[in-house]
C-alpha cells in the first residue's frame, strides 16, 4: 500500500451540493439549539400554534408564554397575548391581552384586555379599553373604556364609552350612553342617555332617559321620556303619561268641553313638563257615555297667579259594544292661581275627531273641514272647541 502523498496530485475539491448540504445542516442545528432556549424561556413575540392545551407548539409551558399571535383549533392557553389570538371555541389569557382576540365561543382574559374581543358567546375580562363583541354576553370585572356590545346582557363597572345590549346593562356608573332591550341599570351616575325597552334605573343623570314603560332616578337635567311613569326626585321635563316627581307638581282636576265629556284627571310632573290620565262620562250622548283621556303638557309664563298651560290629549268615548269615537286635541289654556292649592284654566281647542256611529256625529256640528263617506256614519273631521276646569294642587 502505498502510504506517501502524492505531490504531483491536487487535493479534491469538495462540490457545490456538498458545500449547500453543509450550510443547510449548519443552519439547522442553529434552529433547534435556538428553538430548544426559546421554548424554555418565557421570551415575548412567540407564534402559538396548537389543538388544545398543551397539545402546542408551546406544550405545558404555554401558560406562561407571551404570543404575538395564537391559532389554535380548539382552545388556547397563554398569559399574555401582544397581537391576533383565534381559537374554535375558546381563548384563556391569564393576564393583559392587546390586540384582537376571536373565538368561536369565548374569550377569557385575567386582567386588562385592550382591543377587541369578539366572542360567539362570552367575553370575560378584568377591564377593558377598547371594543368587546359578544353574542350573549360581555363580563367585565372592572372599568372599561371603549364600547360593550352584547346580544343578551352587559356588565361592568365605570364605564366611560357606551353598553349596547339586546336585554340588560349593568355598570356602577356611566360616562358615555346605555341602550338595551328591556333594561338599563346603573348603582350611581350616568352622564349622557339611556334608552331601553321597558327600564331604566339611574342615581343622577347628567342626559336623559328613554324607556317604554319607566324610568327611575334622582337628579335628571335632560329629558325623561316614557311610555307610561317616570320616577326622580328632580325632574323638570318628564315625558309621560304619570311622572312621580318629588319636586315637581301633582294635581286633580274636574274639567269639560263643548262635548260635555267631563273629566276627572291626574296631572303631575315638574317645573315644565307634565302628564294627564283621566277618566269621565259624556252626558250628551245615550248609549256612548264613558270617556278615557291620556296626554301631555307644558307650563309656559309662570309667575305666581298666573301661567299658560298647553296641553296635546287624546280622548275616547266608548259603550264597550259597537262603534268608536276618537278625539285628538291641542289646547291652549290661561290658567290663573287660586290660593295655594286651587286653579282654574280655560280656553280654546283645536280638535282632529274620528267616529263611526250617529251619535259621533252629532256630538259637534259645526267644522272646519270633514272627511266622511255620504253614505254611513264614518267620519273625520277638524273643528274649533273649547274646554276647561280647576285643579286642586297636591
Amino acid at each position: 500500500m502505498n502510504i506517501f502523498y502524492n505531490t504531483k496530485t491536487k487535493p479534491s475539491i469538495p462540490s457545490n451540493r456538498f458545500k449547500t448540504a453543509i450550510k443547510a445542516f449548519g443552519l439547522a442545528g442553529l434552529l433547534i439549539a435556538g428553538g430548544n432556549s426559546f421554548a424554555q424561556d418565557a421570551k415575548p413575540g412567540k407564534i402559538h400554534i396548537g389543538f388544545v392545551y398543551p397539545l402546542s407548539t408551546n406544550g405545558t409551558h404555554a401558560p406562561l408564554d407571551t404570543n404575538r399571535l395564537s391559532f389554535h383549533l380548539l382552545a388556547g392557553v397563554s398569559s399574555v397575548e401582544t397581537g391576533f389570538s383565534f381559537a374554535g371555541f375558546s381563548n384563556i389569557v391569564r393576564n393583559e391581552a392587546k390586540g384582537i382576540q376571536f373565538a368561536a365561543f369565548s374569550n377569557h382574559i385575567g386582567k386588562k384586555a385592550e382591543g377587541v374581543q369578539i366572542g360567539g358567546f362570552a367575553n370575560t375580562y378584568g377591564e377593558g379599553q377598547g371594543a368587546a363583541f359578544a353574542g350573549f354576553g360581555n363580563i367585565s370585572r372592572g372599568n372599561v373604556k371603549g364600547a360593550q356590545f352584547a346580544g343578551f346582557g352587559n356588565i361592568a363597572k365605570a364605564v366611560d364609552g357606551a353598553q349596547f345590549a339586546g336585554f340588560f346593562n349593568q355598570a356602577t356608573s356611566v360616562k358615555g350612553s346605555q341602550f338595551a332591550g328591556f333594561m338599563n341599570h346603573s348603582n350611581k351616575d350616568v352622564s349622557c342617555s339611556q334608552l331601553a325597552g321597558f327600564i331604566n334605573k339611574a342615581e343622577n343623570v347628567n342626559g336623559s332617559q328613554f324607556a317604554g314603560f319607566i324610568n327611575i332616578a334622582k337628579k335628571v337635567k335632560g329629558i325623561q321620556g316614557a311610555g307610561f311613569i317616570n320616577i326622580a326626585d328632580s325632574s323638570d321635563y318628564p315625558i309621560g303619561i304619570i311622572n312621580l316627581i318629588k319636586k315637581g307638581e301633582k294635581g286633580i282636576s274636574v274639567t269639560t268641553d263643548e262635548t260635555t265629556s267631563t273629566m276627572l284627571s291626574f296631572r303631575s310632573g315638574g317645573k315644565v313638563l307634565y302628564g294627564i290620565i283621566g277618566i269621565g262620562y259624556n252626558f250628551k250622548n245615550k248609549d256612548e257615555v264613558y270617556a278615557m283621556e291620556a296626554g301631555f303638557g307644558a307650563h309656559w309664563f309662570q309667575g305666581k297667579s298666573f301661567r299658560l298651560n298647553t296641553e296635546l290629549t287624546g280622548m275616547s268615548v266608548e259603550s264597550f259594544k259597537a262603534g268608536e269615537y276618537f278625539k285628538s286635541s291641542l289646547k291652549v289654556l290661561p290658567a290663573f292661581r287660586i290660593g295655594k292649592h286651587f286653579e282654574v284654566f280655560g280656553g280654546p281647542s283645536l280638535n282632529f275627531i274620528s267616529t263611526n256611529t250617529a251619535e259621533g256625529r252629532d256630538l259637534h256640528t259645526k267644522f272646519i273641514h270633514t272627511w266622511g263617506n255620504k253614505w254611513g256614519n264614518s267620519l273625520q273631521a277638524l273643528y274649533i272647541g273649547y274646554g276647561g276646569g280647576i285643579q286642586f294642587i297636591l
